[in-house]
């Protein structure tokens, strides 16, 4: 099988593997570091929004975690009319678990034996936050994102993850307005494990399609 990519764009960890470098990680103060401390600054200073306000969702931003997207994929593995559901309408299987994914449009790629997926965002960093938290720094860096569309399954490899070759690899580039959720396979050997013991072996990466998850 060859290598397909959904490559349209509108605006434009695992522990022990070896992920790309971050060539592009920049941590100095830069002009939209500055610019955006300036507007943060101005708005209090015009009682438009608090600091509190500000802390209140900063902190609802940090609550947004990889353990809320595991336990969406470990219903799915135990529940097969709610794994439906979240692959033909995944805004509303999402919110029976309390999250709202807003106006953008979400998609839910599921792996099958024939068929892995594996998301990018080339030209920034589109990410389902409401359900993984915040992209990892890899996912964000130069090189992943130019790589993964040319040579998946070398990236992946440097990830520990190797695919057959005769299991097309989809990767697929996340937009301003639309988001990937990859539903991973249930591994062998789960079979006996409650949907609660599942949430565990589910990883952020699985779920991005860089790893595989494993009992």
């Amino acid at each position: 099988m060859t290598e397909t990519s959904d490559h349209e764009h509108s605006n434009q960890q695992s522990a022990g593997h070896e992920h790309p470098t971050q060539p592009d990680q920049d941590d100095s103060i830069t002009y939209f570091k500055t610019m955006e401390a300036a507007v943060r600054d101005l708005l209090i200073e015009k009682d438009l929004i608090t600091a509190e306000q500000i802390r209140e969702k900063i902190e609802q931003m940090d609550a947004r975690v990889p353990a809320n997207g595991a336990k969406i994929i470990a219903k799915s593995w135990v529940d097969e009319e709610f794994k439906r559901k979240l692959i033909a309408n995944p805004r509303k299987a999402i919110s029976e678990f309390g999250h709202d994914i807003g106006p953008l449009h979400l998609i839910v790629l599921e792996n099958t034996e024939k068929v892995h997926n594996v998301v990018v965002c080339t030209l920034c960093s589109c990410y389902p936050r409401w359900i993984l938290g915040l992209p990892p720094d890899w996912y964000k860096s130069r090189e992943y994102r130019s790589r993964v569309v040319r040579e998946p399954r070398e990236v992946l490899q440097e990830f520990g993850t190797t695919i057959s070759f005769d299991r097309e690899v989809r990767v697929h580039d996340s937009t301003a307005d639309m988001r990937y959720l990859v539903l991973p396979m249930r591994p062998k050997g789960s079979e006996e494990m409650t949907e609660d013991e599942l949430v565990p072996l589910i990883g952020r990466d699985a779920m991005i399609g860089v790893t595989e998850v494993t009992v």
